[in-house]
């Protein structure tokens, strides 16, 4: 017993001097041993399942804590949900925490990282809170860093305020929280310029470690540099964002969760353009654990990307099959059923696709807004124009708004449905009256109305806007000359009562120098002015008019060989067929029909080419089936010429020239078929 217990003790001290080195294999042996003398040994199971824990074996861990829960008790509580939130078990790890006796330091820093994780951001900021206001140790900074984080994710995801926070930005985290949190409050220059000084940080403390590389550096700086890129999207500077992006995607960062985000964001520069680069990035947003570093919005935008991606790249039921499943998992989100409307549309069937609006919008009214304003704009696209109307006015977040009513109003003129547009601004001047009366938008409304009744000729109607206008501001003259001319319709006493409230003509009056006027810069149309008098010209004597200049006319030239003392015809101006002397064109000699017959063949060269007309050659008799031979090509037809070409080949007609001739002199045939040409 005395050896054993002598073996045990030298097996502690090797475990402590392990622990103090931070061999923690080398420890986890020794531990074995001294649970194989003692299976029980609290002691001895609590520093194996930290030694597993700094070694990174979390399953194995926790496997050793759930087999001796019974000794180990509420002592590994702890190490227990450390090692569950390592393992992406977030929800038994809250579990875990929430049962603990005790609520321990250490316990509530795992607590704000588990509500993270779980985004529940409002606990997790008092709990932060909490901790650095009742600890001081230090990990103050890491708190600070962390309560940061919350901070910007409060107002990233949430589209909160996030509240004014004192915090040091001292490191560059804490400088690059504090951007997160100015994008998402829209302040994208002040977000811009604190990501440079977090970009100038960085490079500052990372410089004084001797051990740190440039490419350690440039790694640490790549989610910086990607959300400056993000930023550069936002202001509209995409090819400047695509550069920024494609070098943090070369420098292929070990942040899986980085990778991701960067890629999803040259998919969405990209759109339906460079698709094949798109596909290539697609495969960097399926990486293994990138689950657990990205929150559930920017997930959904993932997922939703890639719908959108396959609808590019024509593939149409893998769109719709993951747009399906998107509508699925996020049954009041509109953008799943936008896709499939978008992948409807593409294969031209708008009446499904409307449909599909239709139904989304009947059980989501919530979401309804931007689902109608689709459907508005694929009737107008089918020329739809009163159900496009129809539409927009069943929509009661935008009812009354000055663009809707804008739109409906020039919907309806084009329609030529002019009840209906005056009915749209009757309506919007009655939510106004009620809600803003007597604000600029009220009027505005009052007078656009008052205008459009004008221009189409209802000036009985559009009185009372004209007075509700002139009693706003009674020094309104065009608003009064509008009334006036109105009333001078219905009631022309009314009009000339109202006419006493315009101005007079004195005070109307407008004191311009003409002179000055026409002599400005710019001016078109002057009147010249006189010349001043000089010795050489004096001055005009009064009553005595200018006398234009009368300029002196060209006579016209006579045509050739033209007499003037002669009588010209007086059918000159007849054409020549209509003249009473025209005896039409004189015939003259009848040319030689140049071309009748065989072809190449003309009527003043048959005879001298006929050889059985000379003394010299015996008369020939015809060969049966040949037809006669006296005058070549006499009897034969002429071939059609249509669609053939002008001329056959010299060669062939060469030829066929000789075997005529060697015929017509009695030599008979050179041993070919003699057939008609």
């Amino acid at each position: 017993m005395a050896s054993a217990g002598v073996l045990v003790a030298s097996l502690w001290t090797e475990v402590n001097r392990c622990g103090q080195s931070g061999d923690y294999t080398r420890a986890l042996k020794a531990l074995t041993k001294i649970l194989h003398e003692n299976k029980d040994d609290v002691t001895a199971l609590h520093c194996k399942v930290v030694c597993l824990v700094q070694n990174g074996s979390f399953k194995e861990a926790l496997n050793v804590m759930n087999t001796y829960s019974k000794v180990l008790g509420s002592d590994v509580v702890f190490e227990k949900a450390y090692c569950e939130y390592r393992l992406n078990r977030v929800e038994s790890s809250l579990k875990t925490i929430e049962s603990a006796p005790e609520q321990t330091d250490k316990l509530k820093e795992l607590y704000g990282q588990v509500l993270y994780r779980l985004e529940r951001y409002t606990e997790c900021r008092s709990v932060y809170t909490d901790l650095i206001r009742n600890s001081q140790d230090e990990y103050e900074e890491e708190r600070k860093t962390n309560l940061a984080a919350v901070v910007a994710s409060v107002s990233q995801w949430e589209n909160a305020p996030a509240g004014i926070l004192d915090l040091p930005e001292s490191t560059y985290e804490l400088c690059y929280n504090a951007a997160c949190a100015l994008i998402g409050q829209g302040k994208l220059p002040e977000a811009f310029s604190k990501l440079q000084q977090a970009e100038e940080f960085c490079r500052v403390s990372l410089a004084e470690d001797s051990d740190v590389t440039e490419e350690d550096i440039n790694s640490e700086l790549a989610v910086i540099h990607s959300q400056m890129a993000y930023i550069m999207q936002l202001q509209g500077r995409a090819d400047e964002a695509l550069q920024l992006y494609n070098q943090v995607i070369k420098l292929k960062p070990s942040d899986v969760g980085l990778l991701a985000v960067t890629a999803n964001n040259i998919i969405t520069i990209n759109k339906d353009q460079n698709v094949f680069d798109s596909k290539k990035k697609v495969k960097l947003t399926n990486t293994e654990g990138v689950e657990y570093k990205l929150v559930r919005k920017q997930l959904q935008a993932i997922e939703f990307n890639k719908a959108l991606l396959a609808m590019y790249t024509n593939q149409a039921d893998q769109c719709r099959k993951m747009s399906s499943s998107l509508q699925a998992q996020n049954p009041g989100h509109p953008l799943p059923v936008l896709i499939q409307v978008a992948q409807l549309c593409r294969e031209k069937q708008h009446g499904r696709a409307i449909e599909l609006l239709q139904q989304f919008s009947d059980k989501h009214p919530e979401s309804a807004s931007g689902i109608k304003l689709t459907m508005a704009q694929l009737y107008l696209a089918q020329g739809h124009v009163t159900k496009a109307c129809d539409v927009l006015r069943s929509i009661e977040e935008f009812k009354h708004k000055a663009g809707m009513v804008s739109a409906l109003v020039t919907m309806y003129s084009h329609e030529e449905d002019i009840d209906g547009a005056i009915e749209v601004f009757r309506q919007a001047i009655e939510h106004y009256q009620s809600e803003q009366p007597g604000s600029a938008a009220h009027l505005a409304l009052v007078r656009e109305a008052a205008n459009f009744k004008l221009k189409y000729g209802r000036k009985k109607e559009a009185i009372s806007d004209l007075e509700q206008l002139w009693k706003q501001n009674t020094k309104d003259v065009h608003t009064l000359a509008q009334l006036i001319s109105a009333y001078s319709l219905v009631d022309t006493d009314k009009a000339k009562s109202l006419s006493k409230h315009l101005p007079s003509a004195d005070t109307m009056a407008l004191k311009i120098d003409v002179d000055e006027l026409e002599s400005s810069h710019g001016a078109t149309y002057v009147r010249k002015k006189a010349a001043k008098a000089t010795g050489e010209n004096p001055p005009k004597e009064q009553g005595q008019g200018e006398i234009k200049k009368k300029r002196k006319k060209k006579k016209g030239k006579l045509p050739k060989n033209c007499d003037p003392k002669a009588t010209p015809d007086p059918e000159r101006w007849l054409p020549m067929r209509e003249r009473s002397y025209y005896r039409g064109k004189k015939k003259g000699k009848k040319k030689e029909q140049i071309g009748k017959g065989t072809q190449g063949a003309t009527g003043g060269a048959s005879s001298d080419l006929d050889a059985s007309k000379t003394a010299s050659s015996p008369p020939t008799s015809p060969r049966p089936g040949s037809g006669s031979t006296t005058a070549a090509g006499s009897n034969v037809v002429p071939p059609r010429q249509q669609n053939l070409p002008l001329q056959e080949p010299r060669g062939r007609r060469h030829h066929r020239r000789r075997r005529r001739a060697a015929k017509e002199a009695g030599n008979g045939t050179d041993g070919r078929r003699q057939n008609a040409i």
